[in-house]
């Protein structure tokens, strides 16, 4: 995806974010759209009969269990037209009849193209917010031995990778990062390893909190971007003062509100976050074809 094709999507992606209030392609999407050619990942522009960009769509092909993962979005002016149908059906065909399709906010459209393609309702994904103005959290308590430091750009990357791919082994989306998923990330202009917290113990990562700023009216969003824990540490508290660190660090730079996504079936994570003030904002639905 290159050149001129490029700035067409991604001036699409955006005209339709505006439109709906959220993109319809992920994060992971939009720098899958850059930095050229990538394993796995496969790109489909639907033209209209102007050859405008009336549709975009995304097919990602890396997991070596879990069915191809998709992602699609038609330009507001082009809406109605059945473009969603044809891209969703175009999808389905490039993955075999095998299919996890991405519905971010759960629009209602979006909900009955995923059912007139014949899939069902497998994921919830929830966004929690909560204000961070007056914040009151006791300070973080560390399990014994363990200290906070932020992260080194180059001189953690590796350790960070391998317990990243550690605390998300169930998680094939995070926990599959590479380091050309990381230096993607790096190179965005919100990275700042200030913000970017690591749990340390003899030397060894054992947990980590990774912030992110959103630039944007009202002050902009802070966002408990990945929260990670070994799996031998988890259960004794380390989490918690991690999330504890982090919301702080984020009303510290002002910002008025923090996000962060959570599966709804994680209940002992739901609950852990609404003990600390967090509530349901919206929701992204993923279906699939019947296995």
């Amino acid at each position: 995806m290159t050149g001129d094709a490029l700035g067409e999507v991604l001036a699409l992606i955006d005209a339709a974010a505006r439109e709906d209030g959220q993109p319809a392609v992920s994060e992971q999407g939009r720098l899958q759209l850059r930095g050229g050619r990538r394993e796995g990942v496969r790109h489909v522009l639907l033209r209209a009969g102007t050859g405008a960009l009336a549709g975009y769509a995304q097919l990602e092909d890396t997991d070596p269990v879990e069915a191809p993962a998709g992602e699609l979005v038609v330009a507001p002016t082009q809406r109605g037209n059945g473009y969603g149908r044809r891209l969703g059906r175009t999808l389905l065909q490039l993955s075999g009849k095998r299919l996890r399709l991405w519905a971010h906010g759960g629009h209602p459209a979006a909900r009955h193209l995923a059912q007139s393609l014949g899939l069902t309702l497998f994921r919830e994904l929830r966004q929690l917010r909560r204000p961070l103005a007056g914040l009151d959290l006791p300070e973080p308590a560390l399990p014994e031995g363990l200290t906070i430091r932020t992260f080194r750009p180059g001189e953690d990357d590796t350790a960070w990778l391998r317990l990243n791919a550690a605390a998300f082994a169930h998680h094939p989306e995070q926990g599959g990062l590479t380091q050309r998923d990381l230096d993607d990330r790096k190179a965005e202009s919100w990275f700042d390893p200030a913000g970017f917290f690591l749990a340390e113990r003899d030397g060894e990562l054992v947990g980590f909190h990774w912030t992110k700023v959103h630039a944007g009216e009202n002050g902009g969003l802070g966002e408990v971007y990945v929260l990670g824990v070994a799996p031998g540490v988890q259960g004794g508290g380390l989490g918690k003062a991690l999330t504890a660190v982090g919301l702080r660090y984020l009303a510290e730079r002002g910002l008025p509100t923090a996000m962060l996504y959570v599966d709804a079936d994680n209940a002992a994570a739901v609950r852990v976050y609404e003990g600390m003030g967090f509530r349901t904002h919206e929701v992204d639905l993923m279906y699939r074809t019947e296995s």
